[in-house]
């Protein structure tokens, strides 16, 4: 499956129309670009850091061919009077509110006076910037409400954005650069998905932003998966990690993470076994009984890496929207990332959350994480890892397995570390930042998702006592990892 498929031309619109490859147009001819296409017209709406977006339009040159109104409400109360009330300013709510208004009021005020012809736009975003009075967290909600053609209804392009630059000055024009090329996105790329996402980071040179959602809506999306966008994003190198939520969807991390207590456990899910969720519930059921853990609000999260998803070579969207359809179902958020070592994943939840963090996962990623070769990059090595991955707050959960012969029940008690490793390993296993998963069923360390895979290919039912009802309902009414269509039948 090719990820275009999900982008079909807009009604009315021709190859032509999408515009040129955009890798070589510096800042400035996009935003001119934009104020001589006579159609499109609108409005620029900008809370918490200034003019930023709309300052390239007017020093393009030919701004009043495309500007309707900028403003800027930087004050809290003003901002409440023009769109109503919020939780917080920054959050996408804001930003929904900000572009409901401003469109409508753009059609309303300017509609019957316009052209026919014209292609109408609301861009807005909210922002918490650096300031004399804010000093962290830097990040905002940026988005674009516009037609595809005109007399269109309205379709619309969301992001949430951090900034990573030190000083105020740098940030504020990272923030005015990806706001041109989001508008040049929507309006020269929306049908084309794979550039409108890396069109994203254009120009930025030197500047430091990390994009961590986006969110395709409205007219000529519909067929959109919205997840396949946030998996460009990780892809493209826009951000390290996205996340999906079985009621929501996409979720921005930030929010989803915010002063919860979160249990992770990393998998290929493919498919996703009884062991998974045996590991996932026991160590659980552990994870909520430690005294940190207690009256916070608990987060599982089911992860799968990058690196997992291209272990074939080529990214599969099939196999990718498979594994995550499951996971979902089984009403698990899903964490996609670009962590391949323990120790970053663990850095990445304490950038949101300073509540304990639990890790579930096997006697093999165990063995992994004692190696020290898998640290030769780091300066401090496996010192420096341990330092990061085993903070306060931090406790690993073991599922045991069976040996190869399959006589002896591997648990983390009888674990053997590393010689050199050793003190090490018992020194965590006494402060109990690694612990055994309790209440595991036996029965299960035979299950394994590689043989499940097989069992699937070729068509045979054995493996249906290997995974959860729900799992083996919908590999079979999907078809997905190439269960055959003919065996579909076979499936009650």
């Amino acid at each position: 499956m090719q990820i275009e498929n999900f982008f079909p031309l807009g009604e009315g619109q021709s190859m032509s129309d999408q515009g040129t490859k955009s890798e070589s147009i510096t800042i400035q001819r996009k935003a001119l670009k934009i104020n001589l296409d006579k159609p499109k017209y609108g409005t620029f709406a900008e809370i918490g850091a200034g003019q930023e977006v709309a300052r390239f339009f007017f020093q393009a040159g030919g701004a009043n061919g495309t500007i309707a109104k900028s403003i800027s409400a930087y004050d809290m109360a003003y901002s409440t009077a023009m769109y109503g009330e919020c939780k917080r300013f920054v959050c996408e709510d804001r930003l929904n509110q900000m572009l409901d208004a401003e469109y409508d009021m753009l059609l309303k005020t300017i509609g019957p006076v316009r052209k026919q012809e014209t292609t109408y736009f609301s861009f807005a975003n909210t922002v918490a910037a650096k300031s004399y009075s804010y000093n962290r967290d830097f990040h905002g909600w940026l988005g674009i409400k516009f037609q595809r053609h005109p007399g269109a209804g309205a379709s619309k392009i969301n992001i949430h954005i951090r900034m990573l630059d030190d000083d105020r000055l740098s940030q504020a024009q990272a923030l005015g650069i990806v706001g041109v090329n989001l508008i040049y996105a929507a309006f020269y790329h929306r049908d084309e998905p794979t550039e409108a996402i890396k069109s994203l980071a254009e120009n930025l040179n030197n500047h430091k932003i990390e994009v961590d959602y986006v969110k395709f809506d409205g007219e000529g999306f519909e067929h959109i998966d919205n997840r396949i966008l946030c998996l460009e994003l990780v892809r493209n190198k826009l951000t390290n990690a996205v996340m999906f939520d079985p009621k929501l969807g996409v979720i921005q991390p930030a929010e989803a993470l915010y002063k919860k207590s979160v249990l992770v456990q990393r998998g290929s899910f493919r498919p996703l076994t009884h062991v998974n969720i045996d590991m996932m519930e026991n160590a659980l059921a552990q994870f909520i009984q430690e005294d940190a853990v207690k009256g916070t609000e608990v987060f599982p999260l089911m992860e799968i890496t990058l690196a997992n998803l291209l272990a074939n070579g080529d990214l599969n969207l099939q196999d990718f929207l498979a594994r995550v359809d499951i996971l979902m179902a089984l009403g698990y958020s899903v964490l996609i990332s670009n962590y391949v070592e323990f120790y970053r994943l663990n850095s990445y939840f304490a950038n949101y959350t300073k509540n304990p963090i639990g890790i579930a996962m096997g006697i093999k990623n165990i063995r992994d994480i004692f190696q020290e070769e898998y640290y030769k990059d780091l300066e401090g090595g496996i010192m420096e890892s341990f330092g990061k991955l085993f903070s306060k707050n931090v406790r690993l959960y073991v599922y045991p397995e069976l040996s190869a012969d399959g006589k002896t029940l591997i648990k983390i008690q009888n674990f053997k570390a590393p010689d050199a490793l050793e003190h090490l390993f018992g020194f965590l296993l006494d402060r109990k930042h690694i612990v055994g998963i309790k209440g595991f069923n036996k029965d299960y360390l035979t299950i394994f998702s590689r043989d499940v895979l097989v069992m699937i290919g070729v068509g045979s039912t054995d493996w249906f006592n290997m995974v959860p009802p729900t799992v083996a309902k919908l590999i079979c009414e999907r078809g997905y990892f190439d269960w055959p269509k003919e065996a579909k039948q076979q499936v009650t």
